[in-house]
Formats: structure tokens, C-alpha cells, sequence
């Protein structure tokens, strides 16, 4: 179904327009866009999808945010869970789905609702992959912290959540409420 020179191949939809500038890694959005097409009538918020790349080091923008009207793609800094870089060297080398482990968890999720919690402005997640299954119990979460700084180093650890930049998150999570797919996963760099 893909070509090897162009993202995509032709299908019933057309996402050669995607990603023009090839931000995001390939492999990832190729994955992404194949779950989208084939599950877009239970994404209830299609305008945008997310994809984080956790093999790239915490100080990089590998959170990206594609408007699947336009093709533009947006990037920030996103952290990972403090027991997926126990070293703390800036990369996140262990997942898990298990409740309290500290970890991110691997895998698509759809948004849901936003709620204002011990973080702040939030936004649930539910996990739709056997490694992120637990995602709500697990209360894993797109929120706001003040240890994701752009300074160039490696960025705070979280419990598990993808957590974004004070300063970008209220915008980040209103474009992205609602129903839309979300995939972690890790590129094959």
C-alpha cells in the first residue's frame, strides 16, 4: 500500500500532502496515517494527529502535530516517564503499561475530555493498543509542567504522561480534545 519513494500511496484517501518538509520521522508517520485511514470513522476529531517519537533524546521537539487539511506539522518538547530513562540521560529505553511503574506506554490512543487537575489543564487519554490499555487508569495524561523547558538539555521526567511545555499546552491540548488519534511510538533512526 506505501511506496517507498512517497510517503504515501494512492488510496481511497490521498496523504501525499502530509509533512512536506519529512519532520516527522517517516517510519512513524507512515504507521500513524495507515491507523488513521483505516480506522477514521471511529476518530471523532480527524483534523489533526499526533505522534511522538521517544527514540529521539528529550531535548528534541518530538511531539508533532499534523493538520491533515494542510499537511503543516507542528513540533514540541514532550517528557517521558521517570522509569523509562532510569539513567536519566535524556532517553526513554523502558515501557510499560502496568499501573504505577512510571513509565510512557507505547502505542495508539484516541483524546478525550479535558479536565483541570493537580496539573492543571488536562487532557485523558485512552489507550487503544495492548500496551497502553491502561492509559486511564493510569491516569496518563497530556498536561503543562514547568520542568519541559527549552534549554537545549535533557527535560524532566513525568509519571508516565507526555507532558508539554507551560506555554504551549493549553493550545496544543484545545487542538487535540475530542477524538483525536495519537501515536507514540519510536523511529527507527
Amino acid at each position: 500500500m506505501l511506496l517507498s519513494c512517497s510517503v504515501f500511496a494512492q488510496s481511497e484517501s490521498d496523504y501525499s500532502h502530509l509533512d512536506p518538509d519529512r519532520i516527522v520521522p517517516q517510519d512513524l508517520l507512515r504507521e500513524a496515517v495507515n491507523f488513521y485511514d483505516t480506522n477514521i470513522q471511529k476518530i471523532k476529531n480527524p483534523r489533526f494527529m499526533g505522534v511522538i517519537d521517544f527514540k529521539q533524546h528529550s531535548s528534541k521537539e518530538r511531539f508533532y502535530i499534523i493538520d491533515m487539511e494542510s499537511g503543516r506539522v507542528e513540533t514540541y518538547l514532550t517528557s517521558h516517564g521517570k522509569n523509562s530513562d532510569p539513567d536519566h540521560d535524556g532517553y526513554a529505553t523502558k515501557f510499560s503499561n502496568v499501573p504505577d511503574s512510571l513509565t510512557s506506554s507505547l502505542g495508539f490512543y484516541l483524546t478525550a475530555e479535558t479536565y483541570y487537575g493537580s496539573n492543571g489543564y488536562s487532557l485523558r487519554l485512552d489507550g487503544l493498543s495492548s500496551t497502553n490499555s491502561n492509559a486511564r487508569a493510569r491516569a496518563i495524561v497530556i498536561h503543562g509542567a514547568d520542568y519541559v523547558q527549552a534549554d537545549g538539555k535533557k527535560i524532566g521526567r513525568s509519571y508516565g504522561c507526555p507532558a508539554l511545555e507551560q506555554r504551549y499546552h493549553q493550545a496544543v491540548i484545545n487542538q487535540m480534545k475530542g477524538g483525536t488519534l495519537l501515536f507514540a511510538g519510536l523511529s527507527k533512526l
